[in-house]
């Protein structure tokens, strides 16, 4: 359960950070990555449980690199994820999710 919940969370990140530009011109480490997937993990763990984000899951999304989260959404990852609901949610924390977006082995309808 504790890997699809990861899972789960990573996923609505990378859908919420799709239209973000990346505020530096350096793009993250591999360290920096990791260390945003586990705050994210952190901050959003209520979506698992149905709930909507917390204003702190909201803020953790528009922070996140999508560099950092579209590399790891594989088929079997995104075989877990509702993307109309993931959406919705996304949507809720005041982002525009674009259609047709590519971010792994996700496209948002």
């Amino acid at each position: 359960m504790k890997v699809c919940s990861y899972l789960v969370i990573v996923i609505f990140l990378i859908m919420a950070t799709m239209l973000l530009a990346n505020t530096t011109n350096a793009a993250p480490t591999a360290a920096q990555c990791k260390e945003e997937r586990r705050l994210a993990v952190n901050e959003c763990k209520n979506v698992l449980y149905g709930r909507l984000p917390s204003p702190s899951c909201c803020q953790r999304a528009r922070v996140s690199h999508v560099e950092c989260i579209c590399p790891v959404i594989t088929p079997k990852l995104a075989a877990l994820i509702d993307v109309n609901r993931a959406v919705r949610l996304i949507e809720g924390c005041g982002r525009r999710v674009p259609r047709h977006y590519k971010c792994g082995s996700i496209t948002t309808p």
